[in-house]
């Protein structure tokens, strides 16, 4: 009978393209020029921010030059995707244009970039967002991320572990230093989840970065916490010079 209603569903919603529409042979899944424009994060990367890296090997733990000289408050980051191309269309389809289900094979290729190196032990915490940006959008993106993630890795998770206590303007087309002046003590533990955090690792999720400063406020909220050691995770991720 499953077998059955699964036909039925293929037949009238058939597989499509996550970024074009187009015919795939599964759901939740890319077409060949799609893929191809598709830039997957692999190889040697910063072990520290998740950029790729040329030279080196795998089995190495290499280090972004800014990484070396300011290194952020967690141990290891890694994203799935660069934010261009496809990879920035699925981003800002997930964030704004309510396409939710990418967030199941966003999962799949996040869970991928840290190779099985997450503790049993971590809790999942999305980057939060001001309850009146929440409102209007409907949905957390990084929640969703998060809760994708969690049901690939079989690990824990708390939706509302951060939250960001002050509302902040738009990002986009702000410096670095704008960035980081605009979300200092904007993010906090929520006082009824802080147990939650005590003592075990966190991986942080969140959709895009771009100069980490979300990420380090977030991750900064989890130490004052009494969370450690961090990790992050971002779907996508803004190359750097290099």
């Amino acid at each position: 009978m499953l077998t059955q209603i699964q036909t039925a569903v293929g037949l009238i919603y058939p597989p499509a393209c996550l970024c074009c529409g187009g015919a795939v042979d599964q759901h939740a899944g890319l077409c060949g020029p799609c893929w191809r424009d598709t830039a997957f994060i692999g190889g040697v990367v910063c072990d520290s921010c998740g950029i790729p890296l040329t030279g080196g090997t795998l089995d190495e733990v290499a280090h972004f030059d800014s990484c070396l000289a300011h290194p952020p408050p967690w141990v290891q980051g890694r994203s799935a995707l660069l934010y261009a191309n496809m990879g920035r269309k699925m981003v800002l389809a997930l964030k704004h244009g309510d396409r939710q289900e990418i967030a199941k094979p966003a999962a799949l290729w996040m869970d991928r970039a840290f190779r099985g190196q997450l503790p049993a032990e971590t809790l999942i915490i999305p980057v939060p967002l001001h309850w009146q940006r929440l409102i209007k959008r409907r949905y957390n993106q990084s929640a969703l991320l998060g809760r994708a993630l969690a049901l690939k890795t079989g690990l824990a998770w708390c939706p509302d572990a951060l939250q960001r206590v002050r509302k902040t303007a738009s990002l986009d087309g702000k410096s670095r230093i704008e960035r980081f002046e605009s979300l200092e003590n904007a993010i906090r533990a929520h006082p009824k989840r802080r147990h939650r955090m005590q003592g075990r690792p966190v991986l942080i999720v969140d959709d895009v970065m771009t100069t980490g400063a979300t990420l380090f406020a977030a991750a900064r909220a989890c130490i004052d916490a009494g969370a450690g050691p961090i990790r992050i995770v971002t779907l996508a991720r803004v190359a750097k010079d290099t």
